[in-house]
């Protein structure tokens, strides 16, 4: 009898996996599509950084404001990603990675074109909602298809996202440049043409995109702070820090360039600026990720964040355009994002039952808390000067640096993350931080 229902379920199980479409994706693949969504996706909502000297003339704005809608931007993409992390726990990652990158694409590709003020603001607040939808689903995605290479796979999400906030400054400006500032809402296309893609090749109810909790009493909450309490808080507080110094470099640059130096508003060298430290960002997080296996992350994030200090403050003592000037760029950009992708895998190690929660909650609070922070650099330019206010900023790398060796030395005394069971780990109110835990 036994026997017999063995075959039968054999047979059930070669029936139901060819019976599955032949397009859909697995493993690393998941990962790698994932990385093109979130390249496309965040390089509509880069291209605001290379707007904003457009919008401070559209609606004559002082830095204070522009410091606002920097605020307003991040807020709205952060704030609701635990409560959309946990709603891609329960409802199912795909569905909701889906919508969001929809939503983030058809909205946010409209920032310079609406006419007033008002639905500027609503228009960033709606699409930053479809990008706080796809960030802890994608990611979370991300890591349980990666069969055993969680922190590859999620440095290459995190590379694919920084690279579309590199691109999208230089494409919104060159499309602006020829063809208009309402030609960048053509930047809607691709966003959305993977969005609805993402709902064939990523397979409903398979492996990677079921709940991880096995009882309804592990479901995630709908915002559950006890998280906090974890370890997860401590890399919160460290990737707030760490987020400060690329909101105030990609908000601030563009604004010294121009009025420091003399650069036209649209000028060529606000894009490359952008666009070279993105992309030395992506690079440097996909070799942290790759290093991580002979390197113990928790030194390897903390070098990079002492490091990076160096290249932020040197870029006031060369020439812009020069190629010391892009070395610093370059260099500012791979050190200072080189730990985020360690950070984010161990965000999510610390809550396998609810790993988009856990992602929600390490991306959206670090985001907004930064935003927060950030209308304090703003008022600090219109007090103390703007390049004040930057090196200010800037050195945020140092507490980011310093907390993680206080954390370091904590895990030192620690148990092993990976000994702690799914129920256990939202009691135990210490634990290792970062990655490798």
């Amino acid at each position: 009898m036994a026997h017999a229902m063995n075959i039968q379920s054999e047979h059930a199980t070669h029936k139901a996996v060819s019976s599955q479409p032949r397009h859909h994706l697995t493993g690393i693949g998941i990962a790698l599509f994932l990385a093109l969504t979130h390249l496309v996706s965040d390089a509509v909502a880069g291209m605001f950084s290379a707007l904003l000297p457009t919008l401070q003339d559209k609606f004559d704005l002082r830095e204070g404001a522009l410091a606002a809608l920097v605020a307003i931007m991040v807020f709205s993409s952060s704030l609701a990603q635990p409560v959309l992390g946990a709603l891609a726990d329960r409802l199912g990652r795909r569905k909701i990675a889906a919508t969001g990158v929809v939503l983030n694409a058809a909205l946010l590709s409209l920032v310079g074109v609406v006419p007033t003020l008002y639905l500027l603001v609503t228009t960033m607040v709606l699409g930053g909602l479809g990008a706080a939808a796809l960030h802890p689903a994608s990611s979370s995605l991300a890591n349980t298809a990666s069969s055993g290479r969680q922190q590859l796979a999620v440095s290459l999400f995190s590379a694919g996202g920084m690279l579309g906030v590199s691109l999208g400054p230089v494409v919104v400006l060159i499309l602006v440049e020829n063809f208009g500032l309402a030609a960048s809402g053509w930047l809607m296309i691709p966003g959305i043409v993977l969005g609805l893609l993402m709902l064939l090749v990523i397979l409903e109810g398979a492996a990677v995109d079921a709940p991880a909790f096995q009882m309804p009493t592990q479901r995630p909450k709908i915002l559950d702070v006890r998280l906090l309490a974890t370890p997860l808080g401590g890399l919160v507080m460290t990737a707030v820090l760490v987020n400060l110094v690329a909101i105030t470099f990609s908000s601030t640059v563009p604004l010294w360039l121009v009025s420091e130096h003399g650069y036209m508003r649209d000028a060529a060298l606000l894009g490359w600026t952008l666009t070279a430290f993105s992309l030395a960002a992506a690079v440097g997080g996909v070799v942290a990720g790759w290093s991580s296996r002979y390197v113990e992350p928790q030194r390897l994030a903390l070098v990079t964040l002492l490091a990076a200090a160096v290249p932020l403050l040197a870029l006031f003592h060369v020439e812009p355009g020069s190629t010391l000037y892009f070395v610093a760029v370059v260099m500012a950009g791979a050190l200072t994002h080189a730990g985020m992708p360690l950070f984010l895998v161990a965000a999510q190690e610390q809550a396998p039952h609810a790993m988009a929660t856990a992602s929600g909650l390490l991306m959206g609070f670090a985001a907004s808390g930064a935003g927060l922070l950030y209308i304090g650099v703003g008022w600090l330019q219109e007090n103390i000067g703007l390049v004040a206010a930057m090196q200010l900023g800037f050195l945020t790398v140092i507490p980011a640096a310093l907390l993680a060796g206080w954390l370091l030395r904590r895990r030192q005394q620690l148990p092993h993350a990976g000994h702690v069971d799914q129920q256990s780990s939202l009691a135990n109110l210490d634990g290792c931080v970062m990655a490798g835990c």
